[in-house]
C-alpha cells in the first residue's frame, strides 16, 4: 500500500510511504491510478517509495515460497546459505512470539 496526495481535482501528485499530515488515503501498488502516475510524472523520490513498500510485501512472498519448497521437501533448509537460514529462522521465532501474544490477548475474551 501506498499512501497518496490528491489536488483538488483528485489527480495523485505524490506517494508517500507513510501517512502525512494532510492526507490519510492508500492505495495498492497495483491500483491503475498509481500505475498511471507513476507512468506520467512519478519522481524517483515517488518510484523509490513505491519500490520500498512493494518490498516489504515481496519479503513475505519469498519467505512463503521457501517454506513451501522446504515443506513438498524440494528443497532442504540446510541447502540454503549460511546467512539465508539465520535470518529465515531469526523471522521464524518472531512471528512466532507474535502469534503466542495474539494467542493471549484472545483467549481472555470470554472472561468479561
Amino acid at each position: 500500500m501506498a499512501y497518496i496526495t490528491r489536488n483538488q481535482e483528485g489527480d495523485i501528485t505524490a506517494i508517500h510511504e507513510t501517512a502525512q499530515t494532510d492526507t490519510q488515503e492508500y492505495l495498492s501498488l497495483d491500483s491503475p491510478e498509481i500505475i498511471e502516475f507513476i507512468r506520467q510524472s512519478a519522481t524517483d523520490n515517488d518510484i523509490k517509495t513505491i519500490l520500498s513498500s512493494s518490498d516489504v510485501a515481496l519479503v513475505r512472498v519469498l519467505e512463503d515460497l521457501i517454506n513451501t519448497l522446504i515443506d513438498k521437501k524440494i528443497i532442504l533448509f540446510t541447502d540454503l546459505p549460511d546467512a539465508a537460514r539465520e535470518k529465515l529462522a531469526n523471522r521464524e521465532q518472531i512471528r512466532g512470539r507474535l502469534h503466542s501474544l495474539e494467542n493471549l490477548m484472545s483467549d481472555d475474551e470470554g472472561i468479561l
